[in-house]
């Protein structure tokens, strides 16, 4: 049984990305959901599908990563900020861009799930989730 669900999503997907698998499936939750969608709309994931039915054991989301026209992956990297064992949450002021602005840093927010562009520009904090790049 995985305890860090998030840790798990992004770890997949870095480790598909790293050998080249264009697919990936996790198990589905609200959340994780949630996540894949501000990724997508971040460019990192391609498209994203629910398999199975509602209110199934065994529901998963298929992600499709994303590659530029060379064939590589744009999703070269992430780093777990806030862990199980220790939540950490920041202000909007704390929002600092990632790799120079090529990637983002998502938040938990009251609003939803929110990258740091967003939390400077909505004035949101959070809690820091990860790093993505």
């Amino acid at each position: 049984m995985v305890t860090d669900r998030v840790g798990d999503f992004i770890i997949r997907l870095q480790n598909a990305a790293m050998v080249g698998k264009r697919e990936v499936s996790v198990p589905y939750s609200a959340h994780l959901l949630a996540i894949a969608k501000k990724l997508k709309e971040l460019g990192f994931i391609a498209t994203l599908a629910i398999d199975g039915e509602e209110n199934a054991k065994g529901r998963t989301i298929e992600i499709m990563l994303a590659y530029n026209t060379q064939g590589e992956p744009k999703l070269r990297g992430v780093k777990r900020i806030s862990k199980p064992g220790r939540r950490l949450y920041a202000p909007s002021a704390g929002a600092h861009n990632v790799k120079g602005g090529t990637g983002a840093r998502i938040f938990s927010s009251p609003s939803g799930i929110i990258s740091d562009s967003e939390a400077r520009k909505n004035n949101i904090g959070g809690e820091e989730l990860f790093e993505i790049w």
